[in-house]
């Protein structure tokens, strides 16, 4: 947030709404509530109307009466779109962006839709406001909390703030002490509990047994794939890409496995595990890469890959969006290695990826929105129990799965033969990384033990 400093003489208010401002927010003076409306109505593509004039009234204790005219006055102030981090996290894209003022015709793109057309399906948000704290169209808190169905799809979204204790034994069968009555909002929670001491807690009944179940269902032996290269050996372009597609084959059969062995494995039909497979098995491959086989991949396939001189005529040729996948596979790859993922959280976020209700062909969505909310309860549960003096870390584990599968869905764009100067190159530059601190024999997880 970029606010000012505290100073009792200071009254500046919102020009959006006329409340108390905190701070210059996407270029202009600005509250948390149209900060963090703005932020929401642009980064979850919102197509909002007006059952007025498209001229509402605009204060404190009207604003939330009429989505649509608040951000056309958000547009019209001057908040600055660009200025909105693309990976949804807090903070700005660039502090020093200011006010932008954009033409009538630009302004009539964002409020129709069409600007968000290219990207996503339209999604148009009745006017029954917008509240300041949560609301059954938010799917975010003012905080950027994600929630169980929007983190992984910010077409869908779900009310956090107003489970209650009835709703939470139904997805982890548990009493619920009143830490969970009203879930915080994660990035708000985080920066306030890192005021506080961490309270020691015990781990509810029913998270513990629904972990250890996940991961028994993993297959944790290394991987069989021969990835051994003899000193002195020139690895050819066709060689490595043969490699890379072992790797998968063995990769996705491992995924069919632990499909058969879920614990929930009876309540869905076979052809709803097909639909989710055919659609995440490259996030799903991403992951067990970046956590539990990471020791080999950043290993001993960076050995292979480093013997292997890719020509002029590939460097030249290598793709944009090459590029973009390779700096955010070493962004995550950082992310990973400073988290240390355990095997127990690394089991819970591949099945809360894994159980995505907002694939098309799906046949029990509601079944499949259930056991995404109990596993990701079991895994803030058993987060937040394991590590208590790392508030943020529930969040931080979350934020890593939209990351996944925007970099898997990009990877499909990059041209096959030029994946092996990618994987090459990402794996370069995480290798290099790491022999500065690397500590284990994993880079990226950790074992946890006990209850």
């Amino acid at each position: 947030m970029d606010a000012w400093e505290d100073d009792p003489a200071d009254q500046r208010t919102c020009l959006i709404c006329g409340d108390r401002a905190t701070g210059l927010h996407y270029g202009i003076i600005s509250c948390e509530g149209c900060k963090g409306f703005f932020k929401r109505s642009i980064c979850n593509k919102r197509v909002y109307r007006c059952s007025r004039d498209k001229n509402c009234e605009m204060s404190r204790k009207q604003r939330n009466r009429c989505q649509y005219c608040r951000l056309l006055k958000c547009l019209q102030m001057g908040m600055n779109r660009k200025a909105i981090r693309e990976d949804g996290m807090p903070g700005g894209r660039n502090k020093s962006i200011g006010p932008v003022q954009i033409t009538e015709e630009e302004i009539e793109r964002i409020m129709s839709g069409q600007e968000f057309k290219e990207d996503a399906p339209e999604h148009t948000w009745g006017n029954n406001g917008d509240s300041d704290h949560s609301s059954p169209s938010n799917g975010a808190s003012e905080g950027n909390q994600p929630s169980p169905a929007s983190t992984l799809s910010s077409n869908r979204s779900v009310e956090m703030n107003g489970y209650t204790a009835a709703l939470r034994e139904q997805y982890i069968n548990t009493s619920m002490s009143t830490h969970y009555q009203i879930l915080p909002h994660l990035f708000s929670y985080a920066a306030q509990s890192g005021l506080l001491a961490p309270q020691p807690r015990s781990l509810y009944p029913q998270s513990h047994p629904l972990v250890l179940q996940l991961v028994a269902a993993e297959d944790l032996a290394p991987l069989a794939t021969p990835m051994l290269i003899e000193d002195g050996y020139k690895v050819t372009q066709v060689e490595l890409f043969a490699l890379l597609c072992r790797l998968a084959d063995e990769l996705l059969f491992r995924q069919i496995s632990w499909i058969k062995k879920l614990p929930f494995f009876c309540e869905l039909s076979i052809e709803d595990y097909t639909c989710l497979l055919s659609s995440t098995w490259q996030e799903l491959i991403l992951l067990s890469c970046l956590t539990i086989y990471s020791a080999q991949i950043f290993g001993d396939l960076a050995d292979v890959t480093a013997k292997y001189t890719p020509s002029d005529d590939e460097l030249q040729g290598f793709s944009e969006d090459g590029m973009e996948v390779m700096e955010r596979l070493i962004y995550l790859f950082r992310k990973f290695h400073q988290l240390k993922i355990s095997n127990e959280e690394y089991a819970c976020m591949k099945a809360i990826n894994f159980l995505n209700q907002d694939i098309r062909g799906l046949s029990n969505i509601s079944q499949l929105e259930q056991l995404n909310k109990r596993y990701w309860y079991v895994c803030q549960d058993y987060t937040e129990y394991k590590y208590p003096h790392q508030p943020k870390r529930f969040p931080e584990i979350m934020m890593c799965l939209p990351e996944i599968r925007c970099i898997a869905g990009k990877l499909v764009n990059v041209p096959l033969e030029q994946l092996p100067l990618l994987f090459k190159a990402v794996l370069h530059s995480c290798k290099s990384s790491l022999t500065s601190y690397r500590t284990g024999p994993s880079p990226c997880v950790t074992t946890s033990s006990g209850n």
